[in-house]
């Protein structure tokens, strides 16, 4: 892993990215993907007859596969959205009405603003499942609460703030018993797990390209083949179409019915590089490398009396904690700010776009550190010896 470093042109210069879990950096092969794709390689895809567009359009519809093959999933399942929480958004607007009853969805507290807004706006009925003790998601109490009126169940894979892992086949179980559906935020999960729709047995899966070390821009939404046909399309315009005529419009057969307008063709051809470079060098590589990390980082804070950890001691790629007497924002800046021997270091300090979830831990925001594959024990030090610097300034 300590060879991958250099090849993320972000991590010059005595920088110590700890905030992988916001964005992760992006490999030279992915900035050279792009860039091609823009350039030497471009043309608009579906439309053209001539021989480019003919090519970028196989470019990029073989892209849709390989990502819904790191996933365990076909092609013709795999919906390209702009991110995860357009693909939340899809899934609020489009799931079926159920007669005459508002549409009723089970959320959890550790839930990223980006999975709870989407079902609001949409006017589904909310129920909340609480947390057990470590941050995990309570699914004894999830069986207690479900009933058939439930008709989703929308949870995250993987807690963007404690980096709790969710029991997904326990789940999608206790879901399909009431006849509702599952829906897995797996932004966080996607880039650090193996991932295969098969064995988690979830009906939707939304994860986004920035995460995986890929573009902004560009995400994907995975549904059962059955489920996206019943589904109406949510946006409207060129290449979703069968027929168009002033009398009416028949859609496309999904994904297509979900793809609007001209897609985001440069950042497809990044997200296909992103996965190759993933694939290449083992997402079972990748999820060891970041446990030890976070093994280290969690042990190295428990020696402190001032820090408080958050989450469960096997969380996946993420560790969140307060410190005693500095808030998370001020702590961040002061790491930011160049060390006597030249380090700076990035963590995220806020509440994480999970203000629910602060409420329930009865602090205003934490700070974050998370963890990619181009992090090592140089970042764990100098985060260690930022945060001795930040107890010395505040005393």
């Amino acid at each position: 892993m300590a060879a991958l470093r250099d090849q993320f042109p972000g991590l010059a210069g005595g920088w110590h990215y700890l905030d992988t879990a916001a964005t992760a950096q992006k490999p030279q092969a992915v900035i050279d993907a792009t860039v091609r794709a823009m350039g030497a390689d471009y043309a608009t895809v579906h439309r053209g007859v001539y021989a480019r567009s003919a090519e970028m359009t196989l470019a990029y519809e073989a892209v849709r596969a390989k990502v819904a093959g790191l996933i365990g999933g076909a092609g013709d399942e795999l919906v390209f959205t702009r991110g995860a929480t357009e693909a939340i958004n899809l899934v609020a607007r489009s799931f079926p009405a159920c007669g005459e009853k508002p549409r009723r969805v089970l959320l959890s507290q550790l839930e990223h603003h980006s999975n709870i807004v989407p079902w609001q706006l949409a006017g589904w009925q909310i129920d909340v499942c609480p947390l057990t003790a470590d941050g995990r998601i309570d699914l004894d109490a999830a069986e207690a609460m479900l009933t058939p009126d439930f008709d989703m169940v929308a949870v995250a894979h993987v807690s963007n703030v404690l980096g709790s892992l969710l029991d997904v086949p326990r789940a999608a179980a206790l879901a399909h018993k009431v006849g509702a559906s599952l829906l897995l935020d797996g932004c966080q999960a996607a880039a650090r797990l193996p991932v295969d729709m098969t064995a988690l047995g979830c009906d939707f899966y939304a994860f986004s390209a920035h995460k995986l070390y890929g573009p902004t821009g560009i995400g994907a939404l995975w549904g059962k083949p059955g489920l996206l046909a019943a589904m109406p399309p949510w946006q409207g315009g060129g290449a979703m179409i069968d027929k168009v005529s002033f009398a009416g419009t028949t859609f496309a057969l999904p994904p297509g019915r979900f793809e609007a307008g001209t897609p985001a063709i440069i950042e497809a051809i990044g997200f296909g590089a992103a996965i190759e470079f993933v694939e290449g060098i083992g997402i079972e590589a990748i999820q060891a490398h970041e446990a030890r990390l976070v093994g280290q980082l969690r042990a190295a804070l428990q020696m402190r009396n001032d820090i408080t950890l958050f989450g469960p001691e096997d969380a996946a790629g993420i560790v969140s904690f307060a410190m005693d007497g500095v808030h998370p924002h001020d702590l961040g800046t002061i790491l930011d700010e160049q060390a006597p021997d030249g380090t700076r270091v990035a963590i995220r300090a806020g509440h994480h776009c999970a203000q629910p979830l602060m409420e329930h831990l009865g602090v205003p925001a934490t700070a974050r550190a998370s963890f990619g594959i181009y992090s090592d024990e140089s970042d764990i030090a100098a985060l260690i010896a930022g945060i001795e610097r930040t107890r010395r300034i505040f005393g």
